[in-house]
Order: structure tokens, then C-alpha cells, then sequence
């Protein structure tokens, strides 16, 4: 990739995974509120270790994975249908199922500012990570970077919500985010050399807590 192209890509990036980025994420804690409501999430460190364990482990290592394959598959049509349902089979609740969905639509439809024919391979109904992985690779960005900065994003969203629910401040929500750096690039880079063979979590608390925010009566968050 040539200076101006690598220039074109980071400028993309920061465009697509802002929080500013009309796809509504700050409405999603991916259990977070559930797990705080719980006692499982306390404070700062607490907070960090959530969300590094998602990363590695978790929900959000799958969607990793299953990013970095749409991000190999964007030309193939069938191929990004496939594991569109796949990643809809991965969903282990209602509301994880909205969550991406809806964040996958609202991904395509905002990202067609920036036209290009992937938009007619992707399935209308498509997860978030699908969604994102195939437009980031059609527009030629190297794996890692999109993941990096994929991953990145939903650290910063998760230490919003927290901030949000009382668990850190504004000053341990940066701290967070900068421990988690080094752990973010290790992931990215194993993730671009996935491949679904390496699609599994062990976050059994996590994923009882998003079952049990369906039920939570007072929520900041829908997930």
C-alpha cells in the first residue's frame, strides 16, 4: 500500500468505528449492565479484566474471527452468506442476536457513503462483524488494522458503559483503555491468521449475564 493509500485507510477506519458513527452502539452493553447489576463487575480493574477476557475468549473474539473471514471472503458472495448465518447461529441470545443484526444494518446502510459492489454480495440481514470485516476488505485495508481498531472500538464502547454505570471514571476509563492496548494488538494479529476452526468461547459468566439483562427491570442499555 502506497503513503497515500495507507492514509485513505486509517482515515476509513476512524470513520467506520467511531462512536460517532450513526450505527447506535452506545445503546449496547453486551451484558455489561448485567454483570455490574451482578456484583461481577465492580470497579476499574475489574472492568479491564471483562473486557480483555471477551476479547481473548469471549463473544468478541468470535466476532474477530468471523471478521477476518468475511474480510478473506468479500468477493464471494455465497461464501459471505454462509458465514452471515453462522455468525446469527453464534448469537447465544435475543439480545446479542439484535445487537448484531442491528448494528449490521445500520453499518451497511451508513457505510454505502462510500460506494463499492461488496454492498450487493452482502446479505441485507448480516451480523456487525460480517459486515464490517467485507466492506474493510473490498476497500483493500490489511486484516490487522481493521481488527485492531475493530477491537479497539469495543473496548472503548465497553469502558463507556461503564463509565456510564458507575464502575470508572473518566480518568480509570482512559487507564483501562491503555492496559489493554498491548493485549488488543496480540488478538488482532491472531485473528488475521485465523480461520473458523478457531471459533469458541469460554465466558460462561458473560454469557449468562446478557441472558439475564433480558429480564434486568431497569436498564440503561438494550444488551
Amino acid at each position: 500500500m502506497t503513503g497515500d493509500c495507507e492514509l485513505q485507510a486509517v482515515l476509513r477506519l476512524t470513520a467506520w468505528l467511531s462512536p460517532a458513527f450513526p450505527i447506535g452502539g452506545f445503546a449496547y452493553s453486551s451484558g455489561l449492565e448485567r454483570a455490574v447489576a451482578d456484583g461481577l463487575v465492580t470497579d476499574a480493574a475489574s472492568l479491564a479484566e471483562w473486557i480483555g477476557t471477551l476479547i481473548g475468549h469471549g463473544s468478541t473474539w468470535n466476532d474477530a474471527v468471523l471478521l477476518a473471514e468475511s474480510h478473506r471472503r468479500q468477493a464471494e458472495a455465497a461464501r459471505l452468506a454462509e458465514i452471515a448465518a453462522l455468525a446469527e447461529a453464534l448469537a447465544g441470545s435475543r439480545e446479542r442476536h439484535q445487537e448484531t443484526i442491528l448494528l449490521g444494518e445500520a453499518f451497511l446502510a451508513a457505510a454505502r457513503a462510500w460506494p463499492d459492489a461488496v454492498f450487493q454480495r452482502l446479505p441485507g440481514k448480516t451480523a456487525y462483524p460480517i459486515v464490517v470485516g467485507a466492506v474493510a476488505g473490498a476497500h483493500g485495508i490489511r486484516p490487522e488494522k481493521v481488527l485492531a481498531v475493530f477491537l479497539h472500538a469495543y473496548a472503548s464502547q465497553a469502558v463507556s458503559a461503564g463509565i456510564r454505570l458507575g464502575v470508572a471514571g473518566q480518568a480509570s476509563g482512559v487507564a483501562v483503555l491503555a492496559g489493554l492496548e498491548e493485549h488488543i494488538a496480540k488478538v488482532a494479529r491472531r485473528a488475521a491468521g485465523s480461520t473458523l476452526d478457531d471459533l469458541g468461547s469460554a465466558t460462561v459468566q458473560a454469557d449468562i449475564a446478557i441472558l439475564r439483562h433480558e429480564t434486568q427491570t431497569t436498564r440503561l442499555f438494550r444488551s
